[in-house]
């Protein structure tokens, strides 16, 4: 049976994270004529916290990351750097996000900027690394790793054990994301 090589495992992530990106870019902006999303923007960032950054960024951090640095793919002023600072620069806008929901469902000018400002400069962020990742670091990550390292690394990648990284978390965000993009956009 032939092991899912790790890369791919990432960007079948990716599509996922992406799918939900363009549910809450349609969402905000078509809350710019209507009513805050409050709860569709709390399921959103509970998916961004726990799935994309908890799963996926946990996976590429703890896991891909450190075996491409033991393979020689630099870390300081290369792109496992650039992806870890990128990483840390994605968890702040959340926090931001996450600091004005209330605020902003509230009808806060203030807290609706910062949330709107601090989400727009997210999905940007995380579109561009995505492409990076995909187009660079994981490109490398194929030629770099050898096949023990693919075995032990998609192993790794769904440790039952590990409920960060369990096929139960996979699913369950999996179908969070199906919610977030089903729900209806009238601009």
């Amino acid at each position: 049976m032939a092991t899912t090589h790790p890369v791919e495992i990432l960007m079948t992530e990716h599509r996922t994270i992406e799918r939900v990106l363009a549910a809450v870019e349609n969402r905000l902006a078509e809350s710019a004529c209507s009513v805050f999303p409050y709860e569709f923007m709390t399921q959103a960032l509970d998916f961004f916290c726990n799935f994309a950054d908890g799963c996926h960024h946990a996976k590429e951090e703890e896991l891909l990351f450190p075996l491409l640095e033991a393979r020689g793919v630099a870390r300081e002023r290369g792109p496992v750097g650039c992806m870890l600072k990128e990483h840390v620069q994605g968890r702040a806008s959340l926090a931001t996000v996450r600091a004005n929901l209330d605020g902003a469902r509230d009808g806060s000018a203030e807290a609706l900027g910062a949330v709107h400002d601090a989400a727009a400069g997210y999905l940007g962020m995380l579109r561009e690394h995505i492409y990076k990742e995909d187009n660079i670091l994981f490109q490398m990550a194929i030629r770099a790793l050898s096949a023990d390292d693919v075995s032990q690394l998609a192993a790794s990648f769904i440790e039952p054990s590990n409920p960060r990284l369990s096929p139960e978390t996979r699913e369950q965000y999996a179908r969070l994301a199906d919610t977030l993009c089903a729900v209806p956009v009238s601009v």
